[in-house]
């Protein structure tokens, strides 16, 4: 059985801000005087806080923002040569940095990165994994490792599912930035909007994916995963049984009749697992 994941009420998070409002969990990357790079604490309380709402089922909707003038520089390179155990956390250790690129994936939830400021090599991995990605209009796109005599080994997973090959490698093999534009063609993110109208455009992607039949979401993003590890001929008989199953699932139900009596449905959410 899955280890109950307790509320984050229940600890002291160092590196990042949690808020869990109108079935959306929000999580704020807040190390802005480090440009939110990712050390030891923050992987392990971003990985506590996505495992949490991945067994809240009160929770639709997972929001990943950042405090300060940078989304995410990536991996903290002094934390990778330089342990330092000092922390006021309180969050109990639960994962390491690659596992939050297996959560997001995996959620089978929405998970809307909004993304305010540049976003830096191992960050990649939150945007590439997110259902969902908007950026304010300056911001830039950089896979730099390869000119610290890196290679970004685990950007590459999520990057290449969703960028086209040729692009995302001239984009790992020079690390040379990219904008926000070419970013959306390239399929990086979903589009970019002036900063001014960031907020408001994220909110409003946040509140339509709410509304949304909870369970039915979750089943078909499971769905989706699993097909896409399959062959083509694997996954058609797969799918074919999962929508058996949607139809007669209760948000089905409910999604019809609503429909039929002109009213908007009202979906219910399942109990979270004990």
């Amino acid at each position: 059985m899955t280890k109950k994941i307790l509320s984050p009420d229940s600890y002291v998070f160092e590196t990042i801000v949690i808020e869990d409002l109108d079935h959306v969990l929000s999580i704020t990357l807040n190390r802005p005087e480090k440009k939110n790079a990712i050390n030891d604490v923050m992987s392990n309380e971003i990985i506590y806080a996505l495992n949490f709402a991945k067994q809240s089922d009160h929770i639709r909707v997972i929001k990943i923002q950042a405090n300060g003038d940078v989304f995410c520089a990536g991996g903290d390179l002094k934390n990778m040569w330089s342990k330092n155990d000092e922390t006021t956390s309180t969050v109990p250790k639960i994962g390491d940095v690659e596992d939050i690129s297996l959560m997001i994936r995996n959620l089978n939830k929405p998970v809307v990165s909004k993304i305010q400021g540049n976003v830096l090599a191992g960050a990649l991995m939150i945007i590439c994994n997110s259902t969902h990605a908007i950026a304010s209009s300056d911001v830039t796109f950089t896979a730099p490792e390869i000119k610290r005599g890196i290679w970004p080994f685990m950007v590459m997973a999520g990057l290449f599912r969703v960028m086209p090959k040729r692009q995302g490698l001239d984009f790992i093999m020079r690390g040379e930035s990219i904008d926000a534009e070419t970013a959306e063609k390239y399929g990086l993110i979903n589009h970019h909007v002036p900063k001014s109208e960031l907020d408001s455009t994220a909110d409003l992607l946040v509140s339509s994916l709410v509304q949304l039949p909870p369970n039915t979401m979750k089943m078909g993003l499971a769905a989706y995963n699993k097909q896409d590890r399959m062959a083509f001929d694997e996954a058609l008989p797969y799918l074919r049984e999962q929508i058996k199953l949607c139809i007669d699932s209760e948000d089905a139900k409910e999604g019809i009749q609503a429909f039929i009596e002109k009213r908007q449905p009202n979906w219910m959410e399942e109990e979270d697992e004990s």
